[in-house]
């Protein structure tokens, strides 16, 4: 005996339940193994059904019984070889071998739940695939396949069979039914046979239909459904893909969505059916975080109880174990919704299985894991419980017996006493309604009179309140419904704010400009913490209520688990960017992803610094490293997508070049991204594609292209403004320079001013090698030099022609004006040019200034000092609007926020802070720059 043997495999043993119908079993299973004999004696004399299947079966099952998992196999397989004369008595054949062997198998513990439920689908999967062939092969004899001939029999001549529910999960329990959905691939035949074709496809499904359904002397093989097709009660029983995907984009329902988390092509064209079914993910996995999907799932829970009779508390007599309160059904509901929120934002929660599914959602915190661990052991104790009652009689049922012999019968089954079986089964049943009721019961709002006392100690204006109604989110059904549950907790947080009645006008502009709610409301219902930020945002940051009223979706990523992790960097945010751009479908699509995944990580960076959970030098360094991640995953794909018409890029390819600020590595909420664009044709002449282009035009076509990419405003709105006017020869220049040219014009034509923003500039994208040339390039034209005193001077007549050219506005613009952030940049660079070297940080430029003997030590560190409550002013203050700071337009949440930014007690003493800190460094850069003659020349700056 090996250890393949089901003697080997025997964990437990049934008991006997009825004597006499054991002792008949006897004969049959003489010369036995005394282990599996024992098992298949306990195993008929409770299951009348067992016993029939032993009764024909019992010479094969001698053989199988060596190493039923090759048998059952063999069986499998089977199916496909049968002839057409012997199909429907061999499936039936094959069905009663397997159900024997599964229930065996699954009485003795020697398969777990995973493998009988496989065993059974692999069947399914089997006899669908055999009975679809049969049923096609009979229209293709018959001429009704239009085009089709037996050699298009192994892909079904373009139809697929979907396996949906239990069977598209690879979960079919002991006596279930198979829900099918049948497709075809109407491109595979000229619009003038699509009806032939449709009626063959058609006949061919009934047909199927009846060879797996239909009861005979010799059994049936499943019972088979195919209901949950689109609108069943009208569409013909095999669909068009076409057709049915209308159907789901217009028309397709929460229940629909759930179904397909499961769906499977199982017989047929399964290439095809993938192809339908990866059509169909942006039905099934919305983008955003769908808590609007609990409250349908809650719906559905509650139509089923109220439709079944299935209410009340938990009583074990006839308790149906799939729907019942506790149930399969609950665990399944609590395992796809979760699925449904997030599955869109992360592929790994596609997964059909509930364990399985269960497992990696604790994985990813969206179940805690002791709840996961609990679900999935209560689920497979219910799975087992139910292929016991249904075994019995092989009757499709899910309910408890309502006798006390039948509970006796299942103890037997079990192999338990009868009073631990009945604790066992309530204890379960209970834990499973509670865990997973008060899910449904924690994602419901409170009612209206939980809170109204919060709000009741502030009277809010009825004018404001009243007009809610008439705005877009507010105007669908259920939108409104949704609303008017948080209606009481909102009003009850604005209540609580500093200046309630300002807090409310903010809110209300933020609702004005929500151009959709259901979602939005959905989530805040699901998580009311969430309402707490999204009235701080919107009374703090008018900027960013802004944002957040047009991109509303951004809000999933406060929950999406990361959140409020340690910042990745530019290399693994670029490597996420880059999975994500690979999973969309075209072009177009990577361009709205990006828009939609770098919205995230910029809300992200705002959130923190309003939150205090980051200070303005740290989100000033994520955003330039989110930009950067931007453009280094986002430039390969552009020139991919460019070079599908005119070929690669000639040369050596091209880099991006950042300057200013974005070299320099800082940025605000609200920068532009200043770029060059260098290329190297190294001597090719033009590119080698479909419509070639000459290498000067094809690089400043590319750059076109990729300025299109990053500033297009689509349907995920812009990704950055792009400025290039610091190219040589500014606007009036190609917007892509070669490196020989850029070469030339640094070393001969630049002006001072240039070589000062050279001093930033640093590559941000494009081929390693070019890139290292391109910065070697850069480092050598500063090492090049210019005189100190000539820097100097042109640094003071640039100084003041932006003085003449453009006042600060007022107190809090830290940008403009003597003293202020770009007057300190200015001074750096110039410290750096005279150095020689560049200098991306401040720091660096103040410090070849002090090395220069241009600036003391002292005052090195007082710029510093300067420049950083610039840049915290000018960072914080374009978190709260697009321009420079108005005192008369903050509210009182903004100014708190500015003034707690930058260290002071009140906004009154921010605004004495910056005006000595301007006065101060502007003295210090007056005294170090000689004084500019009285006639300057018209140097561009």
């Amino acid at each position: 005996m090996t250890t393949s043997h089901l003697s080997s495999q025997i964990t437990r043993t049934p008991r006997i339940f009825d004597s006499s119908r054991a002792a008949d079993a006897a004969p049959l299973i003489d010369g036995f193994d005394p282990a599996v004999a024992g098992l298949v004696q306990g195993a008929v004399s409770a299951a009348p059904y067992l016993m029939g299947l032993l009764e024909r079966e019992a010479e094969w099952l001698r053989g199988a019984v060596e190493d039923p998992d090759t048998a059952v196999d063999a069986v499998i397989a089977g199916a496909a070889e049968l002839a057409a004369s012997d199909l429907a008595d061999g499936l039936r054949r094959g069905k009663r071998r397997v159900a024997l062997m599964a229930a065996l198998a699954d009485l003795g513990g020697a398969w777990s739940l995973e493998q009988v439920t496989g065993a059974l689908t692999d069947y399914a999967d089997a006899a669908c695939a055999a009975a679809l062939r049969g049923g096609l092969a009979a229209q293709i004899r018959r001429g009704k396949m239009p085009g089709l001939t037996e050699d298009d029999l192994p892909d079904a001549g373009g139809m697929v069979v979907l396996a949906m529910g239990k069977m598209g999960a690879h979960e079919l329990n002991y006596s279930s039914d198979i829900d099918l959905i049948c497709l075809f691939d109407e491109t595979r035949f000229d619009p003038d046979d699509f009806h032939d074709a449709r009626t063959g496809f058609v006949r061919a499904t009934r047909a199927m239909s009846g060879t797996l359904n239909d009861l005979t002397a010799e059994g049936y093989v499943f019972r088979t459904d195919l209901r949950l097709r689109p609108d069943p009660a009208v569409t013909p029983v095999c669909m068009a893909m076409e057709a049915a995907e209308r159907y789901y984009e217009s028309l397709g329902r929460t229940w629909e969505r759930a179904a397909y988390i499961k769906a499977r092509p199982a017989a047929g064209d399964l290439a095809a059916g993938e192809r339908f079914l990866k059509a169909l993910r942006p039905f099934v996995w919305r983008r955003h975080l769908d808590f609007a999907a609990i409250q349908d799932a809650h719906d559905m829970r509650l139509a089923i109880r109220e439709h079944k009779g299935l209410g009340g508390p938990i009583t074990l007599p006839g308790h149906n174990m799939k729907l019942g309160r506790g149930g399969i059904r609950e665990i399944e509901f609590f395992t796809q919704t979760r699925q449904l929120i997030a599955g869109g934002r992360d592929p790994d929660l596609r997964l059909r299985g509930t364990c399985e599914s269960l497992s990696v959602l604790a994985d990813k915190g969206w179940v805690p894991p002791d709840v996961a661990e609990v679900l999935t052991d209560h689920y497979r104790y219910h799975r087992t419980v139910e292929h016991r009652v249904q075994m019995v009689r092989d009757a499709q049922t899910h309910n408890l017996p309502q006798s006390p012999e039948g509970f006796a019968r299942l103890a037997a089954m079990m192999d338990k006493d009868l009073p631990e079986l009945e604790a066992d089964l309530h204890e379960r049943l209970s834990a499973v309604h509670e865990l997973t009721e008060g899910f449904f019961a924690a994602s419901r709002a409170p009612a209206p009179d939980a809170t109204k006392e919060a709000a009741a100690d502030h009277v809010f204006d009825h004018q404001v309140l009243d007009r809610w109604q008439s705005y877009p989110a507010l105007r669908s059904e259920r939108g409104l419904e949704i609303f008017e549950r948080l209606k009481p907790d909102l009003l009850a947080r604005l209540a609580r704010a500093a200046k309630p009645d300002e807090a409310l006008l903010a809110f209300d502009g933020f609702l004005a400009g929500l151009p959709a709610g259901v979602q939005l409301f959905s989530l805040l219902k699901a998580n009311p913490q969430l309402a707490d930020l999204l009235i701080d945002i919107v009374s703090t940051s008018p900027a960013l209520a802004v944002h957040l009223s047009r991109n509303a979706g951004v809000f999933d990523a406060v929950i999406g688990g990361d959140f409020f992790s340690d910042w990745p960097g530019q290399g693994a945010l670029t490597e996420m960017l880059a999975e994500t751009l690979a999973t969309e479908p075209d072009y177009e699509a990577q361009l709205d992803g990006t828009r939609r995944w770098a919205r995230e990580w910029h809300f992200r960076i705002g959130v923190h610094l309003l939150r205090g959970l980051s200070d303005a030098a740290t989100a000033g360094r994520q955003y330039a490293e989110l930009a950067r991640a931007v453009l280094t995953a986002l430039w390969p794909v552009v020139t991919a997508q460019f070079a599908l018409r005119h070929g690669p890029p000639p040369g050596r390819g091209a880099v991006l070049l950042g300057m200013g600020s974005l070299g320099a590595g800082r940025l605000t909420a609200t920068s532009d991204l200043d770029m060059l664009v260098i290329y190297d044709p190294d001597g090719q002449d033009s590119s080698e594609g479909k419509r070639p282009l000459a290498s000067r035009l094809y690089y400043a076509r590319l750059t076109q292209a990729m300025i299109t990419a990053m500033t297009a405003p689509m349907a995920q709105g812009r990704l950055y403004e792009v400025d290039m006017r610091l190219r040589p020869s500014g606007n009036q220049g190609p917007v892509a320079t070669s490196l020989s040219s850029f070469e030339s014009y640094q070393k001969d034509e630049a002006w001072v001013w240039e070589h000062l923003a050279l001093t930033r500039a640093d590559v941000v994208a494009g081929p390693a090698a070019l890139s290292a040339d391109v910065a070697a390039l850069c480092a050598a034209i500063l090492r090049s030099g210019r005189p100190g005193d000539q820097v100097l001077s042109e640094v003071a007549q640039m100084r003041t022609r932006i003085k003449a050219a453009k006042a600060p506005d007022g107190p809090f613009d830290a940008k403009i004006g003597a003293g202020r952030l770009q007057d300190i940049e200015l001074f750096a660079q110039a410290g750096a040019l005279i150095q020689g070297r560049a200098a991306h940080d401040i720091v660096d430029g103040l410090g070849a200034a002090e090395a220069s003997k241009v600036i003391t030590a002292d005052q090195r560190t007082a710029l510093q000092q300067a420049y950083d409550q610039c840049w915290t002013l000018q960072c914080a203050g374009r978190l709260l609007s697009a321009h420079p700071v108005q005192s008369d337009k903050l509210g009182q949440a903004g100014e708190k926020f500015l003034a707690r930014t930058l260290g002071c007690d009140t906004f009154a003493d921010l605004e004495t802070q910056m005006t000595q800190t301007y006065a101060a460094a502007a003295e210090m850069i007056d005294t170090a720059l000689p004084v500019p003659p009285t006639n300057q020349a018209n140097e561009a700056t």
